[in-house]
C-alpha cells in the first residue's frame, strides 16, 4: 500500500509541526487559568507520581536519543543535492530541487536497508561509556517504516534485506548494560492509506480513520508484548486534527496501555483533553508523567517548571535528528556546550537527552563518537554531581550550576574566578549549613570561610572557597560542599573563623 501525499499536504505536515511547537510557548512561565473547569479527559493521575519507576526516571541525569530508519540511507540529501528539510522528514521533499518521482524512490529505499555494520552491543557500550542511563529509539517515524517485524504492516524491517529485529537487539543490548529503553512511536504514518491529518468528515473517511486507530493500538500493544523490558513510550506526531478530535479514544488507550504495563512512563505529548489542549489540560495540569515540550529548548528559570518532571531532548547540529552526511555547513555543539546543557538540566530537576543519528550502515557519525568519548570522560569523573542529583534551592550563580543530593551540595564551575575565590551565597533562613568543601575530581580539601561583606539588611550569608593556584583544569570542574542540618548563625560563624 502507498499513501499518496500531495505537495500541499506535505507542506502542511512540515509547517504544522513547527507552528504547533511555537503555539506551546515553551519559552517562559505557563500561567494556570484563574478558574478551574470540570474535565472528563484530563490527567489519569493527580500530581507527581511517587512510584519506583518514576523516581528512577528523575535520577537518570543523562540519556541518549537515536533516530534511525530508511532516511539514514539518504542522509539529508540525494545525488549531491541537499534536501530543504530535516533529514528524517526527507520523504516530504518537494519543489524544483526534489528528485523526479521522489516519493516513489523513497518508499522503495527499504529494499536497500541492510546495515551490515550495525552492532547493538557496540551502540550500548558507547552509550554506557558516555554516561547515559536511558535511551529512546525510533521504532517507527513519520514515514511509517517499522524497525521491528510488525504483524500489522507490510512496511517493516522483515521486508528489508536486513530482516532482523532491530528493536529487540537494542532493547536486549542496552538493558544488559543497565540502560533503560524507551520506545519512540510516531502517530503520523505517511505510508498507511488510512492515516489522515484533517478531521474525517464523510462516512468513508471516518471508517478509514477508525481502521487507522485500530492499527495504531495494535502496534502499541505489539511493542509492549514484544519488548516487556521497555520502560515507556516517547510519542510524536500527535498534533493532527484527526488525532486531537479522538480524545475519548486516546484517553482510553492511555488507560489500557498503563494497565497492561504497570509503571509505564508516558510524556505529555501523547494526547489532549476534550478542548484540544495538549501537554497541559485546560486547567493547566500536566497531561502524562513529565513535560515533553523541551525539545531543543531549556528553561531559563526553575520556576517555569511548576515542580513538574521534565527532560530536554537535544540535537548536535541545529536541527539534525536523523543522519546527516555533511556536518561542515552547520555549527555542531561541542562537548563543553553539551556538558553545560546537561548540568543546566540537572540543576533544574530534569534530564538531558542527546540525539544520535546513525548512518544507513549502522555506524554513528565520527563526530558523535568523539562527543560520546569526551562527555563520557567528564561524566565518569563527576558522576556524583549528576546522577540522582537535583535542583538546589539557591540563587543561580555565574560560576556555573548547583545540584544537590542528600547532605551534599555540588557547584559545577564553568567560569573560574580570576581571584580563585568562589563565593557562594546562602539564604540566612536556610536549614542546611555548609561545613566543608573539596574538589570532586581529586578529593582535595578546600579552604572555606564565612565572609561578612557588610551589606545592610542582606538576606544572605556568604562563604568563600579558595581554589589552589596549583589546581588547573581544562574542563568544567565540581566543588563538593558538605552541609549539616541547622540554622545559620552569622555571629557564631564569624567567631569560628572557618
Amino acid at each position: 500500500m502507498r499513501n499518496k501525499i500531495t505537495r500541499l499536504t506535505a507542506i502542511f505536515f512540515l509547517y504544522g509541526a513547527l507552528l504547533n511547537v511555537n503555539a506551546q510557548s515553551w519559552g517562559g512561565p505557563k500561567e494556570k487559568p484563574k478558574e478551574r473547569i470540570e474535565l472528563k479527559y484530563g490527567p489519569l493521575h493527580e500530581g507527581k507520581r511517587t512510584d519506583v519507576a518514576m523516581q528512577r526516571f528523575r535520577e537518570y541525569g543523562l540519556g541518549q536519543f537515536i533516530h534511525w530508519g530508511v532516511y539514514a540511507i539518504a542522509g539529508g540529501e540525494w545525488n549531491g543535492v541537499k534536501a530543504p528539510t530535516a533529514s528524517e522528514w526527507i520523504r516530504v521533499w518537494s519543489g524544483a530541487s526534489a528528485p523526479p518521482n521522489w516519493r516513489q524512490t523513497y518508499d522503495n529505499l527499504y529494499k536497500q536497508f541492510n546495515p551490515k555494520d550495525f552492532d547493538a552491543q557496540r551502540w550500548a557500550k558507547q552509550a554506557k561509556q558516555m554516561g547515559a542511563r536511558y535511551m529512546i529509539i525510533t521504532t517507527k517515524h513519520h514515514d511509517g517504516f517499522c524497525l521491528w517485524p510488525s504483524k500489522f504492516s507490510e512496511y517493516t524491517i522483515a521486508q528489508s534485506p536486513y530482516k532482523k529485529d532491530v528493536i529487540k537487539q537494542l532493547v536486549d543490548a542496552y538493558t544488559a548494560e543497565g540502560i533503560d529503553v524507551y520506545l519512540y512511536f510516531s502517530i503520523i504514518d505517511w505510508y498507511n492509506k488510512d492515516y489522515q491529518s484533517a478531521a474525517p468528515n464523510t462516512d468513508a473517511q471516518k471508517a478509514s480513520y477508525e481502521k487507522f486507530l485500530t492499527y495504531t493500538r495494535n502496534q502499541l500493544f505489539e511493542l509492549l508484548g514484544n519488548y516487556p523490558k521497555m520502560k515507556g513510550f516517547w510519542f510524536d506526531g500527535t498534533w493532527d486534527k484527526a488525532w486531537i478530535d479522538s480524545y475519548e479514544w486516546t484517553y482510553q488507550l492511555e488507560k489500557d496501555l498503563r494497565a497492561a504495563h504497570p509503571g509505564l512512563i508516558i510524556g505529555s505529548r501523547f494526547r489532549n483533553d476534550e478542548h484540544g489542549k495538549r501537554h497541559f489540560d485546560s486547567n493547566g495540569d500536566l497531561l502524562g508523567d513529565y513535560e515533553q515540550g523541551w525539545e531543543r529548548k531549556l528553561p531559563a528559570q526553575y520556576e517555569w517548571l511548576n515542580g513538574n518532571d521534565w527532560d530536554c531532548v537535544m540535537t548536535i547540529p541545529p536541527n539534525g535528528w536523523g543522519y546527516i552526511k555533511d556536518w561542515s555547513k552547520f555549527y555542531t555543539k561541542t562537548s563543553y556546550d553539551l556538558i553545560d546543557m546537561l548540568m543546566h538540566s540537572v540543576s533544574m530537576g530534569g534530564n538531558f537527552v542527546l540525539n544520535f543519528g546513525p548512518d544507513g550502515n549502522g555506524r554513528m557519525h565520527t563526530g558523535e563518537d568523539k562527543l560520546a568519548r569526551e562527555i563520557g570522560a567528564w561524566t565518569k569523573l563527576n558522576a556524583e554531581a549528576i546522577y540522582g542529583a537535583t535542583h538546589a534551592p539557591l540563587e543561580p550563580t555565574g560560576y556555573g550550576y548547583y545540584t544537590k543530593k542528600e547532605k551534599s551540595l555540588y557547584l559545577t564551575v564553568f567560569n573560574r574566578p580570576v581571584s580563585n575565590l568562589v563565593r557562594i551565597k546562602i539564604p540566612r533562613n536556610a536549614t542546611d549549613v555548609p561545613t566543608a568543601a573539596s574538589l570532586l575530581a581529586n578529593k582535595a580539601v578546600l579552604k572555606m570561610k564565612f565572609t561578612d561583606i557588610g551589606i545592610d539588611l542582606d538576606k544572605n550569608v556568604y562563604f568563600d572557597i579558595t581554589l589552589p593556584e596549583t589546581f588547573t583544569s581544562k574542563d568544567p570542574f565540581v566543588i563538593k560542599i558538605e552541609t549539616k542540618p541547622g540554622k545559620i548563625n552569622a555571629k557564631e560563624l564569624e567567631k569560628a573563623h572557618m
